[in-house]
C-alpha cells in the first residue's frame, strides 16, 4: 500500500511531466489578465467533502496590484451574500527557475497564510497543486484559473480526499473587469 507522501510525490511527478512539454513557455506576466479591479461572482460549497450540494453565493470585488514589475501580485477578495462576508487575500508569487508561480492566500478571519498551491499556465490555462488537511484527513487541492479573456476569468478549486482519482469542486469564482 502506497503511504501518503508516495501518492504526493507520484502526483508531482506527473504534474511536472504533463507542463514539462514545449508548447509551455511560462513567465512572470501569466497574471497581467488579472491586473486592475473587477466584479467578483462566487459561490462556494457549503459542506465540502461531505456530501453536500448546497452552494453559498457571494458578489463583490476583487482588486489585483502588480508587484516586482510582474514577478508577482497581490490580490484583495472582498464579497459579501447571505452566509456573511469574506475577506482575502492573495500573494502570487513567479519562480524564474522553475517557471511556476505560487498562489499563497489568507483569509482576514483567520489572519494566516495556508499553504501554498504551486503550478503553472499552459495553453492558457493555469493549474495549481497542494497537499493539505481538511477536517482532520490529509487531501489535494486543485487550483484552476479558466476561460481567460481580456474582460473576464474563471477561478476554481477542488479537494481529492483519494489522491486525486476524483475531485470535489467547492470554489467558483467569476471576476469580470470593471472599468477603471
Amino acid at each position: 500500500m502506497k503511504t501518503f507522501s508516495s501518492r504526493l510525490r507520484a502526483l508531482a511527478v506527473a504534474i511536472v511531466a504533463i507542463h514539462a512539454s514545449p508548447a509551455f513557455a511560462g513567465g512572470e506576466h501569466d497574471f497581467d489578465f488579472a491586473i486592475g479591479k473587477s466584479k467578483t461572482e462566487l459561490k462556494r460549497l457549503k459542506g465540502p467533502l461531505s456530501g453536500s450540494n448546497t452552494w453559498l453565493d457571494y458578489v463583490g470585488t476583487t482588486t489585483c496590484r502588480k508587484v516586482w514589475d510582474g514577478r508577482a501580485n497581490l490580490v484583495e477578495l472582498d464579497v459579501s451574500g447571505p452566509a456573511g462576508r469574506i475577506e482575502g487575500l492573495s500573494l502570487r508569487l513567479y519562480n524564474p527557475e522553475a517557471k511556476q508561480w505560487s498562489l499563497n492566500f489568507a483569509n482576514a478571519r483567520a489572519g494566516t497564510l495556508v499553504s501554498p498551491t504551486v503550478g503553472e499556465f499552459r495553453n492558457g490555462r493555469g493549474e495549481f497543486y497542494n497537499q493539505d488537511t481538511f477536517n482532520g484527513r490529509a487531501i489535494l487541492v486543485r487550483f484552476v484559473i479558466s476561460d481567460i479573456t481580456k474582460d473576464s476569468v474563471k477561478y476554481e478549486q477542488a479537494f481529492s480526499d483519494d489522491w486525486g482519482r476524483t475531485w470535489e469542486v467547492n470554489w467558483v469564482a467569476i471576476d469580470t473587469r470593471l472599468e477603471e
